[in-house]
């Protein structure tokens, strides 16, 4: 299996459409999508407290729990199927339920910090930065947070300069250097997108094991162990 990262989810549902992967039932589905938006940390009192004001900063590494990523990704490396949390952005913690992902020969994993830990970053075989400009981060994040997260204007933007901002310059910008591919514009480029297209195609009908025999940035990987990453410039 090819672990891939550092897609934003609009490059990775485009992904996932033009490769006729979202169609498919999920226990068929060659192509995964994990998001590192599921693995934030259960909060103490104190920190869900901060949280509820809109003081608690869910843009720093420590806000995710990394722990249980590695061990996610382990199991899926070795074609297991796995239990993702869910988390709820209303209450800031995990719901009592799980979304199931079966095994697959292609795992895209987005999230903005999946570079930030060497140990994790090390696990991916291709790594993806997905560039976008500070304006288009900026309403993105906003009309999420208002539309589907209830927040208020006041609030998303306070955040955003408070915590949103300087993390991204500190901890995500930094990681660009990881990249083994950069693609500016996000989901708007679609000369890129649809090479990395080509490239997961490739995989999947094993043209690409064949023509590198199986090894992907010097490493051999068994046939549904192939994962891809991808990391943003857009905050979360």
């Amino acid at each position: 299996m090819k672990l891939s990262r550092g897609f934003t989810s609009s490059v990775c549902e485009k992904i996932m459409e033009l490769l006729g992967q979202n169609e498919i039932d999920h226990h068929q589905r060659q192509v995964a999508i994990l998001s590192q938006d599921s693995f934030y940390r259960e909060l103490t009192p104190e920190q869900k407290a901060k949280a509820l004001k809109g003081q608690f900063n869910f843009d720093h590494p420590d806000a995710f729990d990394n722990e249980l990523v590695m061990k996610t990704l382990w199991q899926i490396m070795q074609g297991k199927t796995v239990q993702i949390p869910v988390y709820d952005f209303f209450t800031h913690s995990r719901k009592d339920e799980f979304v199931t992902v079966y095994p697959a020969d292609v795992v895209l994993f987005e999230g903005i910090l999946m570079f930030y830990s060497q140990e994790i970053r090390d696990l991916f075989q291709m790594k993806l930065f997905v560039d976008t400009d500070a304006d288009t981060r900026l309403s993105r994040r906003v009309l999420r947070d208002i539309g589907e997260r209830g927040r208020d204007l006041e609030q998303v933007l306070t955040q955003y300069i408070t915590f949103v901002k300087p993390a991204f310059e500190e901890f995500c910008l930094p990681t660009k250097k990881y990249a083994d591919v950069i693609i500016p514009r996000g989901a708007d480029n679609l000369v890129a997108i649809n090479l990395i297209v080509q490239h997961i195609q490739d995989i999947l009908n094993g043209g690409l094991t064949k023509r590198h025999n199986g090894c992907m940035n010097g490493h051999s990987t068994p046939a549904r162990q192939r994962r891809t990453s991808e990391s943003s410039s857009r905050p979360h």
